[in-house]
Order: C-alpha cells, then sequence, then structure tokens
C-alpha cells in the first residue's frame, strides 16, 4: 500500500471510528452534571455540552433540590429543565399550524378533539389548575429553588380525562426579595415548567396568551406574580400557604391519551 492510500485508509478509518462513537455516546444524565460541577468546569462549558448532546434529566423537585444541593449553577439547572420540557415522550405529540386532527378531517379549534389512533387534543391556551404543595415564603425562598404543584382537577378534553387530579407539576423560584426597610414589601415569583403526565411532560405557562415569539413557551421568563391577587402586603413578606390555588395554561396543542 502506497503512502497516499495509506493516508486515505486513515482518514477514512478515523470518521467510522468518530461517527460510531457519535452514534453510541450515551445521554447526559444528573450524576453527568454534577461529576462536571464537582470537577470545577464553567457553567458555560456545561451548557454547551447540553445544547450538542443528548439528554436523560431527572428534572423532579427532589432532583432539583438534589442539584442546587451539589452546587449546579443555576443556569445550568435552567437548562435542563428546558431540554427535559422539549422532549418528545410517550403518546405526546406537539401540533404546530394545523387544525386537522390525526383522521385527517377538519377540526373545529372550538370542539373538543379525540381520536382512536392519537389519542385527544388538548388545546393551547387551556387553563390548568393547581395548588401549592407547600409553603413558599419571600421571607426564606431563593432564586432557583424548586417549587411543587399538585393538579387541582381532573384535565379533560370533552369527556376524556387526560391528567388525573393530583398530578405533579413543577416550577422554579425566578425572583424572591424579603421584606425591606421603610416598609418595603417583598416580592416573589415563578416560573412554570410542566406539569407529568404519566410519563410525558405536559408544558405550561403562567399567562393566558403568548408573551413575544418566543419558541421555547414556559422555559423563558413566563413568570407568576402574585401581588395582583393580592398576596403582598404592605412592608410584609410574600407569604403563600400550601394548597393555594393558581391557574396555569397549557403551552402548546398536545395529544394525550384518555385515561380508562
Amino acid at each position: 500500500m502506497n503512502r497516499r492510500s495509506l493516508l486515505i485508509f486513515l482518514a477514512l478509518s478515523l470518521c467510522a471510528v468518530t461517527g460510531s462513537f457519535g452514534q453510541t455516546r450515551r445521554p447526559l444524565t444528573n450524576t453527568d452534571i454534577v461529576n462536571m460541577t464537582k470537577q470545577g468546569f464553567e457553567a458555560s462549558l456545561i451548557l454547551k455540552d447540553i445544547e450538542s448532546s443528548s439528554t436523560d434529566f431527572d428534572t423532579s423537585p427532589q432532583a432539583l433540590i438534589d442539584l442546587k444541593n451539589a452546587g449546579v449553577d443555576k443556569s445550568v439547572m435552567e437548562a435542563m429543565l428546558s431540554a427535559q420540557a422539549k422532549k418528545p415522550s410517550g403518546t405526546v405529540e406537539a401540533v404546530r399550524r394545523t387544525t386537522a386532527t390525526a383522521d385527517g378531517a377538519a377540526s373545529d379549534p372550538t370542539k373538543p378533539t379525540c381520536s382512536t389512533n392519537a389519542g385527544c387534543l388538548l388545546r393551547e391556551g387551556t387553563s390548568v389548575s393547581l395548588k401549592f404543595v407547600s409553603d413558599l415564603s419571600s421571607k426564606t425562598a431563593n432564586e432557583g429553588d424548586p417549587v411543587e404543584f399538585l393538579l387541582d382537577d381532573d384535565l379533560k378534553v370533552g369527556e376524556s380525562i387526560v391528567v388525573s387530579k393530583g398530578a405533579h407539576g413543577v416550577a422554579t423560584v425566578s425572583k424572591a426579595k424579603k421584606a425591606g426597610m421603610m416598609g418595603k414589601p417583598g416580592d416573589l415569583s415563578v416560573q412554570l415548567q410542566y406539569l407529568v403526565a404519566g410519563s410525558n411532560h405536559l408544558r405550561i405557562r403562567g399567562t393566558k396568551g403568548r408573551q413575544g415569539d418566543s419558541k421555547t413557551g414556559a422555559t423563558v421568563a413566563l413568570v407568576v406574580l402574585f401581588g395582583p391577587i393580592g398576596l403582598i402586603k404592605h412592608g410584609k413578606n410574600v407569604e403563600i400557604a400550601a394548597g393555594t390555588p393558581l391557574t396555569a395554561y397549557v403551552d402548546q396543542d398536545t395529544w394525550l391519551a384518555p385515561i380508562k
């Protein structure tokens, strides 16, 4: 084999090995993120790794607490939540720019839509009744803290239940300031992420209408401010008791299998 042929052979071999590595690389997990943090990796490098890799993160409230206790940067945790919320799973299928049903028939967006093949279409903007699982206070909360909700009523499409009462919702504290001097009131807001629907994550947001042209829905600056509903008193901290109701909204059209 001459020199030119040998170089070509080595180049092709290297490409094959690299391609094989890319195909077999396992998804990033919480353990990987914690290990990189403990090894002193900059948050910016971890973010780039998340963006360029497949992921399989656990973003449950307890997992978020564990990540925070391990010193994982807030921006990294937000990227993990965003990556997990974007992942298609189970029977969830985002429906964009179409009102056609899975059976190919035109669908009236004002009417419930269920299909034998695809399940039921939960419309973007559908209200979701939640309640706080634990007390929350601007005096003790910190930005990035996980906040857990429970679904306070069955989520239905027509008469079909697609998410049962008691399902868990996930959010994070996006702003927390305790009451200050001169009667300055406390300030508290949360950023909604998703509702756990069986093996799926149903993305939710805190406003009835979309804000701006963002394509990332509930993962960007969609906060729920508690001042307008009377939970802030002059010169006091924001105190939210467990069981306090909160209305969220479905962030995008989503197919879900009805619960039998």
